[in-house]
């Protein structure tokens, strides 16, 4: 069953940040990932918890798949480039059938 990597990103250097979007996304595609929300229009309904910012959703065959991408030695230098000039919470959360 599918599984979501769910990001929500305050970017700190647009010009800077350009560099992560391009790389980002061929490196979801080798891990089976595919965007399903990329910066979109939101509608907070509540927000007791957490305002969001900038959201992103990626969808992955399985949640296996979606841990591997997150945590893999070839996403972490593009990750590094996300985590200098954004600030970010990721969550992976796993479907249902």
């Amino acid at each position: 069953m599918s599984a979501w990597v769910v990001v929500d990103t305050k970017i700190t250097n647009p010009e800077a940040y350009e560099e992560y979007k391009a790389l980002a996304g061929p490196m979801i595609q080798k891990y089976g990932g595919s965007y399903r929300a990329r910066g979109g229009e939101t509608d907070v309904v509540e927000d007791d918890l957490w305002s969001p910012t900038r959201m992103v959703i990626v969808e992955f065959p399985d949640i296996e798949a979606a841990r591997l991408f997150a945590y893999s030695d070839d996403y972490a230098p593009i990750a590094a480039i996300r985590h200098a000039n954004a600030d970010c919470t990721v969550v992976i959360v796993d479907g249902v059938d």
